[in-house]
């Protein structure tokens, strides 16, 4: 089976050629055409000889997403849905921001996996089942695709913002994202910092505990949807795995090792998590870890189960958290039309 470049770190790089006696610098120029460039074909290459492109194409390969369907939100959001080579189906998100210069960015929200095992209520992906984990390399290629096309559209600024919060959990791919953000930090690729990489999870503890050990400037972003057992698994089956006393106690341990904030993602559903007596119970629950949390009207999905409470209930929740000493928002909304925001991602040819 080929190798596939963009899965390869530069030193694996080196090793291929090595095995195809090739000279060591050919390593690191392959690797920027790889990752910095983001080639989508050998053929690419415009400083290697046409002999070494072909020994290069007989082992390895540059994994390539088929954009299925492209949506523009009225917002300026763009939603990609990308067929993989198995024809398995994913989808990403552009945001991109227009605020005053230094706040200009363009943040893409990437897959880890095709679907989702954790089967949480409000939200679609989980719907179609799970099907597998991302490689490193199609991790990367979502970024690197988009990229492509914002360069073709003459966009004045790239992706420099990373969020997996995307289809799948992050953390039971842990491998591969760590190894995706590992390649994205690199200096002869994307060259992005560590600190505007965010990590989504629900919780799986072990692996939060995992991610302290290894001390990254990331961000985490924990998604929490209630504050209490009762409530919480009913929306959400990990809870009763990793319920919120073992989860908190996890959070603490990331915080002293990392010495970094932790980030907490709460969707606020109509008479299920809503009044001020459960945002006086989730302000306990808070009082002990350095965070910030996210307060996010749920979006609607094809269940439609789920409804938004009224505004000025989501602002009486968020009131009763910053009274109480905890440091709280309401997330912008983004994508809502097209089924891009948090929560709407299926990976889904409509036809």
């Amino acid at each position: 089976m080929k190798k596939d470049l963009r899965s390869m770190s530069l030193e694996e790089i080196k090793e291929l050629m090595i095995e195809l006696n090739e000279p060591a610098f050919r390593a690191k120029q392959l690797f920027e055409w790889v990752h910095k460039k983001g080639i989508e074909s050998i053929e690419d290459i415009s400083n290697f000889s046409k002999e070494l492109k072909e020994k290069i194409a007989q082992n390895a390969k540059i994994t390539c997403l088929n954009l299925k369907t492209k949506q523009v939100s009225e917002d300026g959001t763009i939603k990609y849905l990308f067929a993989l080579e198995d024809n398995n189906y994913i989808e990403c998100v552009l945001m991109r921001y227009r605020g005053t210069k230094s706040k200009k960015r363009n943040t893409l929200c990437v897959s880890s996996q095709v679907g989702c095992a954790m089967g949480c209520g409000f939200c679609a992906t989980g719907l179609g089942g799970f099907k597998r984990n991302l490689t490193a390399g199609e991790i990367l290629s979502q970024i690197y695709t988009v990229n492509n096309y914002l360069k073709i559209e003459n966009d004045d600024l790239m992706v420099g913002n990373i969020v997996y919060m995307g289809m799948g959990e992050p953390l039971l791919n842990f491998e591969n994202v760590l190894k995706s953000i590992r390649l994205l930090n690199e200096l002869l690729g994307q060259n992005i910092s560590i600190r505007r990489i965010t990590i989504s999870t629900c919780g799986i503890v072990p692996k939060i505990v995992d991610l302290a050990d290894l001390n990254l400037d990331i961000v985490l972003a924990v998604s929490l949807h209630a504050p209490t057992d009762q409530l919480r698994s009913q929306i959400m089956p990990v809870n009763q795995q990793y319920p919120l006393k073992v989860l908190k106690e996890a959070c603490i341990y990331y915080v002293k090792k990392t010495r970094r904030r932790l980030t907490f993602e709460y969707a606020l559903v109509n008479n299920f998590n809503d009044t001020k007596e459960h945002a006086y119970v989730l302000a306990d629950y808070l009082k002990d870890i350095f965070s910030h949390i996210n307060l996010i009207p749920v979006n609607p999905t094809v269940t439609e189960k789920f409804q938004r409470p009224q505004r000025v209930k989501i602002q009486d929740f968020l009131e009763v958290l910053t009274s109480s000493g905890i440091e709280a928002s309401i997330r912008e909304e983004r994508g809502t039309d097209i089924a891009a925001a948090c929560g709407q991602l299926r990976g889904k040819v409509v036809e």
